[in-house]
């Protein structure tokens, strides 16, 4: 298929490129560059430097032709979302509104959405499905709701066929090495744990060590942005073929401490990364986890390469290379 990556320079966005290629699929990447980066495009697509705020640039790229898109392209802070709303209502609404709209008029009606388990909020029970209530406690999540609302008014009057993909915590590198262009501005732990072993930040603060989990610290549902990748590509597939949209969560229904991943980070990466335990961030539930147990029987899909060494080993690597360390 000839499909069209939104947000395919960042760090998901080029993941999800390079399993389409894998996977004999000719990709365009859409991108303005604003949190993606040039390191992370692959010379065998095409490149268009555009932004979703702008129809005009969307009209050029899909007058192009495509069979699909995949739209990479929300901004994902949920803190920043609640100190600027705006900023997000004209990206993540807005811009989503105009890649709908020039996706339709250019009739390419096949979607893959990478959406978030922010839509879910507080959790009523774990590890979370498809049936869990949607009431989300951030403006980040109530984007991603939205936008998934407007997938589905799409779909009953233009024909749009979408997946959306929800997910807790993005995490690891490319197992291959080929993709390691870090993000600017980290603010999750496994790539702040990274800053702290190469030198950058002299150490990490961890909130809370009172829950009541195995070790006091937050649990988190990370999956290896491989096996993200994996389930775009997958869900692609099945709408094509298909003919049917769907919404399924990504996660290993298990979850790592913060603790576990600290330690396993110390042994794999053989530093010290010195931690301080802070109290509690507000809103910080004690665990999360997403059970994936519809995308198995729907895709196949289940995540491969989320275990926690794989996380850090392939972490690891891309930063080592990426700031040349080599022991």
């Amino acid at each position: 298929m000839k499909v069209l990556v939104i947000g395919g320079a960042g760090y998901i966005g080029s993941h999800v490129v390079k399993e389409l290629m894998a996977k004999g699929h000719e990709v365009t990447v859409f991108d303005n560059l604003s949190s993606g980066l040039v390191q992370n495009l692959f010379s065998d697509n095409e490149f268009i430097a555009g932004d979703i705020l702008h129809p005009e640039d969307l009209n050029e790229a899909f007058e192009l032709g495509f069979d699909a898109f995949i739209h990479l392209a929300a901004f994902k802070a949920a803190g920043e979302s609640m100190t600027n709303p705006e900023k997000y209502s004209l990206n993540n609404i807005n811009g989503t509104i105009n890649i709908l709209n020039s996706a339709m008029e250019h009739n390419c009606k096949n979607m893959v959405f990478s959406s978030s388990a922010a839509v879910f909020g507080e959790p009523q029970y774990q590890p979370l499905d498809e049936k869990h209530p949607t009431n989300p406690e951030n403006y980040y999540g109530f984007t991603k709701l939205k936008i998934e609302e407007f997938m589905g008014w799409y779909e009953k009057l233009k024909g749009l066929r979408f997946a959306s993909l929800r997910y807790f915590n993005a995490a690891g590198y490319d197992t291959d090495g080929v993709l390691y262009g870090l993000e600017r501005h980290p603010a999750n732990l496994l790539p702040v744990m990274m800053e702290v072993a190469v030198g950058k930040r002299d150490k990490i603060s961890i909130f809370g060590n009172d829950y009541k989990t195995r070790d006091g610290t937050c649990i988190r549902d990370y999956i290896h942005v491989s096996d993200l990748a994996s389930a775009h590509v997958l869900a692609l597939d099945y709408i094509v073929n298909k003919k049917k949209s769907l919404t399924l969560n990504l996660g290993t229904g298990k979850g790592i401490t913060v603790t576990e991943m600290l330690e396993a980070a110390r042994r794999i990466t053989g530093k010290e990364i010195k931690a301080e335990y802070v109290g509690r961030r507000a809103g910080d539930p004690a665990q999360l986890t997403a059970s994936s147990e519809l995308a198995y029987k729907t895709l196949g899909w289940r995540p491969r390469t989320s275990d926690v060494d794989s996380l850090i080993s392939s972490t690891w690597k891309a930063y080592k290379k990426f700031y040349r360390i080599t022991n």
